[in-house]
């Protein structure tokens, strides 16, 4: 057993079968979201709020990306950090950012509850799972230290 300082470590290089098993519980998160009926670009905002919260540059710059193929606007981008203050947001995508908040901070944040009668039952537990598949990711590529460059 070698021990390593300051070093990274890719997990899915090291254990390429959990990274796998990973990737599979990743797409059956993303089925149940498109099965949901809930707008694609909703995911994304999900996946970059989560990836704020963790710090993950990674998944940040990835989803962005994403996000803006899918014709998000920089605007709407420039204020997900505070989707609360704005009114960029429709009442389902704030919902489904407050739940993913609340999932990835526990407890709670102080701010309004997501839980206003707006997503189904299929809505909160697909976003739930893929707010949970994205921290999972974010913690991933952090501990892996995934480079991040221009």
């Amino acid at each position: 057993m070698s021990a390593t300082s300051n070093t990274a470590v890719n997990l899915g290089k090291v254990h390429p079968e959990v990274y796998q098993a990973m990737i599979q519980f990743n797409q059956q998160a993303d089925s149940a979201f498109k099965a949901s009926g809930l707008d694609p670009l909703i995911a994304e905002l999900i996946k970059i709020r989560v990836s704020q919260l963790n710090g993950c540059a990674f998944c940040l710059r990835m989803h962005q990306r994403d996000a803006i193929k899918l014709g998000e606007s920089m605007d709407r981008l420039a204020v997900v950090a505070a989707w609360w203050e704005s009114q960029y947001f429709s009442e389902v995508e704030q919902a489904a950012m407050a739940l993913a908040e609340e999932i990835t901070q526990l407890p709670v944040p102080q701010h309004k509850s997501w839980n206003t009668g707006v997503l189904s039952d299929e809505q909160v537990s697909a976003i739930s799972w893929l707010a949970i598949v994205m921290n999972g990711w974010n913690r991933i590529a952090i501990q892996s230290h995934y480079p991040v460059a221009p």
